[in-house]
C-alpha cells in the first residue's frame, strides 16, 4: 500500500465520520429554524447519496448495453419506487433488488 492511497482512505473515513457525526453534535434541537447550519445539515444527506451514485455509475458507462443495463434498470426502480411509496429505504430495497435480477439475468 502507498502513502498516497493511505492518506485518501483516512481523508475519506474522516469525511464520512464528519458528515454522520455533525448532525448528532451540533444538537440540531438547539438550531433556528430555518438558519444556515440546518440548511446545511439538511443538505448533507442529499449530498451523499448524489456521491455515492456518481461514484458507483461512472465504472459502468459504456458503450455496451448489456453492461449498462443493470444500472438503468436499478436507477429506474429507485425512482418509481420512491415516487409512489415516498420511502427512502424501500426505494433502496427495490433498486438493489431490481440491479442484482438483472445482473443475474444478463450474466
Amino acid at each position: 500500500m502507498t502513502w498516497d492511497l493511505l492518506v485518501v482512505a483516512v481523508l475519506a473515513g474522516a469525511a464520512n465520520w464528519v458528515f454522520r457525526a455533525l448532525p448528532i453534535l451540533a444538537r440540531t434541537d438547539r438550531t433556528v429554524a430555518g438558519g444556515w447550519l440546518e440548511r446545511v445539515l439538511a443538505s448533507t444527506g442529499p449530498a451523499a447519496i448524489a456521491t455515492l451514485f456518481v461514484a458507483s455509475i461512472l465504472p459502468t458507462l459504456s458503450p455496451d448495453v448489456l453492461r449498462l443495463l443493470p444500472a438503468v434498470t436499478g436507477t429506474l426502480a429507485v425512482l418509481v419506487a420512491y415516487l409512489v411509496r415516498r420511502s427512502v429505504v424501500l426505494a433502496a430495497l427495490c433498486g438493489a433488488a431490481v440491479h442484482g435480477i438483472t445482473v443475474w439475468l444478463v450474466a
